[in-house]
């Protein structure tokens, strides 16, 4: 996934000179701020997003992303509604791609000793540890 640039309006509160930047990269959420002697970055693992949150306005749009770690989260006002979106599915299509497949379990049958399912080939139940009569 290549990495995506959101620049806040200028026309919004604490983006009139320096506004803020927020780039969503394969591996991170990132919110840069720049005032006139310094300059700040914020990053989150896309693992580590808990949640991210949109307030919209009448013209604009609040951008909350929650983290797990506990860390402060990243705020940041006055985009585009449509630019929001784009970061909240960004983020969510990011975090499923690295979400491991399910494993394929195949055909199944029930133990007859502790009623738990199982694969049809166990030969051994590996919850109970009795052996599986064969053809059940």
């Amino acid at each position: 996934m290549p990495t995506e640039r959101f620049v806040a309006s200028r026309l919004t509160r604490g983006n009139h000179l320096f506004p803020t930047v927020v780039e969503v990269t394969d591996a991170a959420v990132v919110r840069r701020r720049r005032t006139w002697f310094s300059k700040s970055e914020e990053s989150i693992h896309l693992q580590r997003v808990a949640s991210v949150r949109i307030e919209t306005g009448l013209l604009w749009s609040d951008v909350v992303i929650e983290s797990t770690g506990g860390t402060d989260p990243i705020v940041c006002h006055g985009h585009r509604k449509a630019d929001a979106r784009r970061i909240r599915d960004l983020v969510t299509a990011a975090q499923t791609a690295h979400l491991p497949a399910a494993a394929d379990v195949g055909p199944t049958r029930t133990c007859p000793h502790c009623a738990e399912t199982i694969k049809a080939a166990a030969k051994i139940c590996r919850f109970c540890g009795r052996e599986l009569p064969a053809g059940t």
